[in-house]
């Protein structure tokens, strides 16, 4: 809970507190299990309405975001020119792939878990005219041929069970 020191007595008692009413804990998990498919929907939504995809995902607090058809060069070169374009003037902080390990330039971890639809609105709004604004005029580079999901990331693979059309079953 803390990265720079210890939690207080009072939080601690509050939290077990919390964490011990059942009835609380299972409507708390419904509720937010709810806004955080709702988040990631309308991220979904609002990426695919300005072209850029994102990966389907069975669960989690980030998306990961396809944005190789706005960098100028295929490399990891290239992606930290988008990055410093998107945090400089998007004024949005997305992770690079390459910070994340990911073998494959041009893919991003976008969290969208932390904030509230309105905000969200607001980044899909910047972002949308930033992609216009970066591809008008000039050509786009087309996406480059996919490589499969375990080879893309390959540790995220061990920690998700069941295939994509499990997941989408259980919805």
């Amino acid at each position: 809970m803390s990265s720079f020191g210890l939690v207080s007595s009072q939080t601690q008692h509050l939290l077990a507190s919390l964490l011990g009413d059942r009835d609380f804990t299972r409507r708390y998990i419904a509720e937010n299990t709810r806004r955080i498919r709702e988040r990631r929907e309308q991220l979904a939504e609002g990426l695919a309405a300005v072209g850029i995809e994102c990966l389907e995902s069975n669960a989690g607090l980030f998306c990961w975001v396809n944005m190789r058809r706005l960098m100028r060069s295929r490399s990891f070169e290239g992606e930290m020119e988008l990055w410093k374009k998107v945090v400089f003037e998007v004024g949005l902080n997305i992770s690079p792939g390459s910070s994340c390990h990911c073998r494959e330039p041009g893919w991003f971890r976008v969290c969208f878990a932390n904030m509230s639809a309105k905000t969200l609105d607001v980044a899909l709004q910047r972002l949308g005219a930033f992609a216009e604004a970066a591809t008008a005029g000039r050509r786009v580079l087309a996406p480059a041929r996919s490589i499969s999901l375990p080879v893309r990331f390959s540790w995220a693979n061990r920690l998700t069970p069941g295939s994509a059309a499990d997941r989408k079953a259980e919805r």
